[in-house]
């Protein structure tokens, strides 16, 4: 007798997780189009658009800009292995879980790394960093999270690329949370090479990971003195599957490229300052309401706060677990716990690309006075929904 197996639900999510988050139907259908093969030119084609869109959403020009396949997690280590050989000094900027990620994969490949570190839930000094600059000689470059997925903190670049380029050192940022969210410079700001993840505010599934490195990482890259110990993301043989040259390398993730351009030009067609302004608006409006809920935001520095991951601290007596479990199976909604120190601590609320829309901002305020309710925790659902509310109407 065969084995039965597990049907596709069509059971609907709202995802207003740390991603992946929703995805626009525009999107998917794209993902649905017909094969072609990964040397069609009608398919190099799509894949030049989606590398011009990506120069629009980095902004930047530069000319190694491409989706490498995999996730976030991909980008962080096709920046990481291709930049560092063994031996080479690297300060790599910790104030969170994806912090620790990005110094684990710098010390893989065999750098000596140098930890600048902050507290959770708070930014990096700039000035702990030129500390490090002056404590140790012949840094190759300096990495940090720009948005930290694990506490929602958003960190300023400009002072730290400054002072990287004071020290002639490479300046690498982790844009997986930021990227089409939230205003990112990457030539204006002086960053050498940064990685993101489609699945956050580009909305679209988890499979790419968009990367871009300017001509002073291009250089870097070029004059190692070793082969980058990675065969599947040695860029110097991709680049030549994506240029002129077409080199076959492997074979690439065709209808995720296709999803790809279709997100892309989506934030093109909503346009940037619209775009990073929308998640702005939504964020303040739940935060707002959250705060008038009883409840408190685990990033105490409003300017260090993402817009688009948003951490809410757990209030004393509410259980976590049973909290997330009352939102997705009462309400198919779906928010992330804490990582790290903040495990049981803290809510992670996704509010990115399609998911950060106003009846999705009432409808978790709502859901969440329920879930809390549920718990004997007091808290009020009207006056939540009344401050969000004030927020969309200017008041």
């Amino acid at each position: 007798m065969k084995k039965q197996y597990a049907q596709l639900s069509s059971e609907y999510r709202l995802l207003l997780g740390p991603g992946p988050v929703e995805v626009s139907p525009r999107v998917l259908s794209a993902m649905s189009h017909p094969l072609y093969g990964h040397l069609d030119p009608n398919f190099f084609e799509i894949a030049n658009e989606s590398m011009e869109l990506l120069r629009y959403v980095f902004q930047t020009k530069n000319a190694l800009t491409l989706p490498m396949s995999g996730t976030g997690s991909a980008g962080m280590e096709t920046v990481m292995v291709n930049l560092i050989e063994p031996g080479d000094k690297v300060i790599i900027c910790v104030c969170g879980v994806f912090g620790e990620r990005l110094r684990d994969a710098a010390g893989r490949f065999g750098a000596k790394v140098v930890s600048v570190e902050a507290s959770m839930g708070e930014a990096i000094d700039p000035e702990k960093v030129r500390e490090a600059f002056k404590a140790h000689k012949d840094i190759k470059l300096v990495a940090i999270v720009h948005a930290e997925t694990s506490t929602g903190v958003k960190q300023p670049l400009e002072k730290i690329s400054e002072i990287a380029k004071e020290y002639n050192a490479l300046f690498v940022v982790d844009a997986v949370t930021s990227l089409g969210g939230v205003e990112l410079k990457i030539d204006e700001w002086g960053i050498d090479a940064c990685y993101s993840g489609t699945q956050k505010a580009l909305s679209c599934p988890p499979g790419l990971s968009p990367v871009t490195f300017n001509d002073k990482a291009v250089e870097v890259i070029g004059n190692r003195k070793t082969k980058v110990s990675s065969w599947y993301f040695d860029l110097n043989m991709i680049k030549n599957y994506w240029g002129q040259e077409r080199l076959y390398h492997h074979t690439a993730p065709i209808n995720m490229v296709y999803g790809l351009r279709e997100a892309l030009l989506m934030v093109y067609e909503e346009g940037l300052t619209a775009r990073f302004a929308r998640h702005q608006l939504n964020s303040d409006a739940f935060v707002a309401g959250i705060e008038a809920m009883g409840l408190s935001m685990t990033v105490k520095n409003k300017e260090h706060r993402l817009p688009t991951l948003n951490a809410v601290n757990i209030p004393d007596g509410v259980n976590d677990a049973l909290v997330r479990s009352f939102l997705l199976t009462k309400y198919g909604i779906e928010i992330g716990g804490g990582l790290g120190d903040f495990k049981g601590k803290a809510w992670r609320v996704g509010l990115m690309g399609e998911s950060s829309k106003r009846n999705n901002v009432i409808q978790l305020l709502a859901a969440l006075s329920d879930a809390l309710l549920d718990q004997k925790f007091k808290v009020s659902v009207g006056q939540g929904i009344e401050a969000a509310l004030a927020v969309y109407n200017g008041r």
